[in-house]
């Protein structure tokens, strides 16, 4: 506390800015989880529903692949809600998870990442075309990659 007074007029301001900067920095982190729960909530509702169709014969392949793929990501989100009853898990899950990035594993569901819904269609396209399918017929929004250059010459 001494060395606050010596290097400024206010400490006791000083800290209050503190303290409400963390607590606004908190506040939005959760708000941000919030959204994040919400956004899993929803797909997860829409997977059981597409099973429930699926039951029923009223499916086509392309829901009951995103169906799959919304499973998979629960299941993340399982593996992950391990960890987090484990002691220093503030320290372990930030480690599986750079870890999981270095190994070219996503350990987070979508939802938890920046881009999420981009990375999760990127995720399907790439599977599309694992499955054999050929590029173009996978996303019309999407031209052939020789197309995509204006400056190149035919």
């Amino acid at each position: 506390m001494k060395l606050l007074r010596h290097l400024h007029k206010a400490p006791l301001r000083v800290l209050r800015l503190q303290r409400r900067k963390s607590m606004i920095r908190i506040r939005f982190s959760m708000v941000r989880l919030k959204i994040a729960l919400a956004q899993e909530k929803a797909e997860t509702r829409q997977m059981l529903r597409i099973y429930q169709h699926y039951v029923t014969g009223e499916v086509s392949k392309e829901e009951l692949s995103r169906a799959n793929a919304q499973l998979a990501e629960v299941l993340r989100a399982t593996g992950l809600g391990i960890f987090a009853v484990l002691p220093f898990a503030p320290i372990t899950i930030p480690l599986i998870v750079k870890l999981g990035r270095k190994l070219g594993i996503e350990v987070l569901p979508s939802a938890f990442t920046p881009n999420g819904k981009r990375r999760a269609a990127r995720i399907r396209r790439l599977q599309r075309t694992a499955d054999g399918k050929p590029p173009s017929l996978i996303s019309s929004a999407q031209p052939p990659t020789e197309r995509s250059n204006p400056d190149s010459t035919p």
